[in-house]
C-alpha cells in the first residue's frame, strides 16, 4: 500500500500522476445504479489497481461501499489498518496456510477456494472459540479458482460447523463479450453449485458482468477496473469517467540534423532536421517499452521517436513553435487526449495492466475525494 508520507515531492519527481477520487465515486454510483438494488462492492486489490487502496477505499466508504475485495492477506491487513472496522474485507485468493488465526483476529473474511482452505478456516474457528464468516468460491467454468462440482458435492453439514457462510461467489471468464455463450453456461453452472450449498447471498458480476443481462445480478457485484475508468464494455463507448492523468516532465530539448540515430539501437533515424524533447518517463515507471504512443502538450500531439528507455522517452516536438516547450514543463501521456484503454490497445494489453504497472517514482495528487 502506498505510504502517503513517502509521496515524492513535486520538485523531485519526473512525472505527476493525478487520481480523481471524485471520478471513482461517480463510477461507483453509475455501477450501483445498474444493479437494481443489489449491493455494489469494490475490488481494491493490487493497491487499488495501482492507485493507492487506502485512498480509493476511503472515497468509496464515503460513497456507501461496505464490501471490499483484495487478493492477498497482506493486502487485507493493510486495508483494515487504513479504513478501520467499518466494512467487510474478503481475501479472494483465500488465506494461506498458517495465517488463518491472524486473519480471523483482524476481522478479514476468507474466501474458501477449496475444501482444504475451508477445513483450515474451520480449524481456526475451533482454536479461537468463535464463529468465523467466510465466502465459498465455486468454479463455474473459468478453471482458475474455486471448488469443483465434485468438491462441493463432497461437503457435508459438519464442514460448516462454527462458520458463517456470508457469500457464495464465482467469476465470469467472458463477461466483456456479452454474446459469448460461455456466460450463460457459467450462470447455469453457478446456480447448480449454489443449490448444493447452504443458502447464502450470491455474487457473480465483475465490472463487465454489471453490464450483462439482469439474470446475472444476484445479491452483490464485485466491480474492479471499471471503478478506475477502464472500459467494461469493449467496443462500445466507455460508460465510466476517466480517473487517472499522467504527465511527464521535460528534461531537455534538442535540435537534430538529418540522418541522426535516435535512442537505443538507432531504431529511428531522422530524415530531416528535427526538434525533440526528452521526458522523464520510462519502463521503470511501468510505461510499456514497445508502445508507439504520443504525448500531448496543450492539445498538440507529440509522437514518440525511438525506443522507450528505462527512465526517458524522446518526443518529436516539431509541431510546436520553437521555444514553446521548456525544461520542467509537463506533457500529458494519459488523460483527455489519450486514455488508459487507448494506451493498452497500442501496447497489445489491457487497461488493467497499464494501471497496475504504474510505478511509485511519481508525485501523486489525489483530487475530488
Amino acid at each position: 500500500m502506498l505510504d502517503f508520507s513517502a509521496n515524492v515531492p513535486l520538485t523531485q519527481a519526473g512525472a505527476v500522476l493525478t487520481v480523481d477520487l471524485g471520478a471513482v465515486r461517480e463510477n461507483y454510483r453509475r455501477l450501483r445504479e445498474r444493479l437494481d438494488g443489489a449491493e455494489c462492492g469494490a475490488v481494491v486489490k493490487a493497491d487499488g489497481y495501482g492507485l493507492a487502496d487506502s485512498a480509493v477505499a476511503g472515497a468509496l466508504l464515503r460513497e456507501g461501499c461496505r464490501s471490499f475485495f483484495v487478493a492477498h492477506a497482506a493486502e487485507g491487513f493493510a486495508l483494515r489498518q487504513a479504513i478501520g472496522g467499518r466494512s467487510d474485507i474478503y481475501i479472494l485468493n483465500g488465506v494461506y496456510p498458517g495465517a488463518e488465526d491472524d486473519c480471523a483476529l483482524a476481522g478479514l473474511i476468507a474466501v474458501a477456494n477449496s475444501a482444504e482452505q475451508l477445513a483450515a478456516w474451520q480449524a481456526a474457528a475451533r482454536r479461537l472459540g468463535r464463529r468465523l464468516p467466510f465466502a465459498a468460491q465455486v468454479d463455474s467454468g473459468m478453471s482458475r479458482l474455486g471448488m469443483s462440482t465434485d468438491e462441493v458435492g463432497s461437503l457435508d453439514p459438519g464442514d460448516f460447523d462454527g462458520l458463517e457462510l456470508k457469500l457464495v461467489m464465482s467469476h465470469l471468464a467472458c463477461a466483456d463479450e456479452p454474446e459469448n455463450p460461455v456466460n450463460e453456461r457459467q450462470r447455469q453452472a453457478f446456480d447448480a453449485l449454489r443449490a448444493m450449498l447452504p443458502p447464502a447471498p450470491a455474487s457473480l458480476d465483475n465490472s463487465s458482468g454489471v453490464f450483462l443481462d439482469k439474470a446475472f445480478r444476484y445479491d452483490l457485484a464485485r466491480p474492479g477496473a471499471a471503478l478506475y475508468g477502464v472500459n467494461p464494455t469493449p467496443g462500445r463507448d466507455n460508460p465510466m469517467r476517466p480517473v487517472v492523468r499522467l504527465e511527464a516532465k521535460v528534461i531537455q530539448t534538442r535540435y537534430l540534423l538529418a540522418d541522426i540515430g535516435v535512442g537505443y539501437g538507432h531504431a529511428y533515424r531522422t530524415t530531416s532536421p528535427l526538434r525533440t524533447a526528452t521526458v522523464a518517463l520510462g519502463y521503470a515507471d511501468g510505461w510499456p517499452r514497445r508502445t508507439a504512443a504520443s504525448a500531448f502538450f496543450e492539445g498538440t500531439k507529440l509522437p514518440f521517436v525511438g525506443r522507450v528507455s528505462m527512465d526517458s522517452i524522446i518526443l518529436d516536438i516539431s509541431a510546436l513553435a520553437e521555444g514553446r516547450l521548456q525544461s520542467g514543463d509537463l506533457v500529458e501521456v494519459i488523460g483527455d487526449n489519450q486514455t488508459v484503454d487507448e494506451i493498452a490497445g497500442l501496447s497489445g494489453t489491457i487497461g488493467y495492466e497499464i494501471l497496475t504497472g504504474l510505478g511509485h517514482r511519481f508525485h501523486r495528487r489525489y483530487v475530488g475525494g
